[in-house]
């Protein structure tokens, strides 16, 4: 029994490796793409979140940290029912374990994960142009992509949506910090 599960693991491991080897490198943006493809394809959002562009991971750590301060300054200093609804609201950024948790979340909330199901399919052609490239499939979608520092090719299509959800998380910080300081001397 114990050997059968162990062959299968083995098996299962193998043949996960066979199929991640097979693409291209993740420093080209072809290898980014694919490896975008195959973890849409397995139902792995939080897969997908190494292969964004620097941009977007900052952004998504930003909105956990941002999140998270105001919950917790939500549940020390406001009082009901304000302090519910902030918390309730600020719940699945403040709540993720980590970045990639929050990409997987925007990406479910915004509609990303069902546009990459439906327009990722094979590639038809690559425009690099120093550090950007553009993918294009043969669906006819065009997905940005920014080269990052480590070499490895991120998508940069939906950064602008999360750097300004991330600003906007920022600004919040600043109204509840501001508003439980107010709380705090009204009692």
């Amino acid at each position: 029994m114990i050997g059968a599960l162990a062959a299968a693991v083995i098996g299962g491991g193998w043949l996960a490796w066979r199929e991640i080897a097979r693409f291209p490198p993740d420093t080209t943006p072809e290898g980014a793409y694919l490896r975008i493809a195959y973890a849409i394809g397995q139902g792995d959002v939080r897969g997908c979140f190494a292969y964004l562009e620097e941009r977007a991971q900052h952004a998504a750590w930003t909105l956990r940290d941002y999140r998270g301060r105001a919950s917790e300054r939500v549940a020390a200093a406001y009082p009901e029912p304000e302090r519910g609804r902030l918390i309730a609201l600020y719940k699945a950024h403040a709540g993720a374990a980590d970045a990639a948790d929050v990409w997987a979340g925007e990406a479910e909330r915004h509609g990303w994960v069902g546009r990459l199901r439906r327009d990722l399919s094979g590639i038809v052609r690559v425009e690099t142009n120093g550090e950007r490239a553009t993918v294009e499939t043969a669906r006819g979608t065009r997905y940005a992509f920014r080269r990052r520092d480590n070499g490895i090719w991120g998508l940069a299509t939906f950064t602008a949506e999360l750097v300004a959800e991330a600003e906007r998380a920022a600004r919040d910080w600043d109204v509840v910090q501001r508003a439980a300081t107010d709380y705090e001397r009204a009692r």
